[in-house]
């Protein structure tokens, strides 16, 4: 039997403010699943600009834990007109935070280039009743705040986008501008 590939489906808005947005998510169910800082430092290959392609290679540090994750190129079908971008991920979970510097030391010496170092504080929100919904506020160092709504399932696209604008309605979200570039590419405008 061949297992059922989830991809993660999103869309990252600009916030002004928080305060709003935090009373509707309660309003709606959702409830804080927790609060942290994150650190993604950003690789990029030496023969394929990653901002290009805006492929992902990043090792990230939060809670005492580290990953390596990498998310391949964009296109017409991963990244759509209306800010929705549909990737799946490949992660690798670190026994712990201290072997983020190993990481990252492995990335050099195989001759991955340095981009650039994201820092953030990052609030996840969650309601019992839509299990794969996830709202996200991101404060990201030097660059602003942004809300992701996101939802991780095998459902067919069509039907994701539909119940994220649906979400992103009922949380006043839609007349917020919507930003297509990833953290990385924020910071390196800085």
């Amino acid at each position: 039997m061949t297992p059922v590939s989830l991809v993660e489906i999103e869309r990252k808005r600009a916030l002004s403010s928080q305060g709003a947005l935090r009373a509707r998510l309660g309003e709606l169910g959702f409830a804080t699943t927790g609060s942290m800082a994150e650190v993604d430092t950003y690789y990029s290959r030496p023969d394929i600009d990653f901002r290009e392609t805006v492929e992902c290679l990043r090792v990230r540090q939060r809670d005492g834990r580290c990953e390596v994750t990498y998310k391949p190129a964009s296109n017409p079908s991963t990244h759509s007109v209306a800010g929705v971008i549909a990737k799946e991920e490949t992660n690798v979970e670190l026994a712990d935070a201290d072997q983020a510097a190993h990481a990252n030391r492995l990335l050099e010496v195989l001759g991955m280039v340095f981009l650039a170092r994201v820092e953030k504080s990052r609030t996840h929100y969650r309601n019992p009743r839509q299990p794969e919904l996830t709202v996200v506020l991101d404060t990201v160092t030097g660059v602003g705040t942004f809300v992701e709504t996101e939802i991780v399932s095998a459902w067919p696209r069509e039907e994701v986008i539909r119940r994220l604008d649906e979400i992103e309605c009922r949380l006043g979200l839609d007349s917020c501008p919507v930003v297509s570039l990833p953290y990385r590419d924020l910071v390196l405008q800085c």
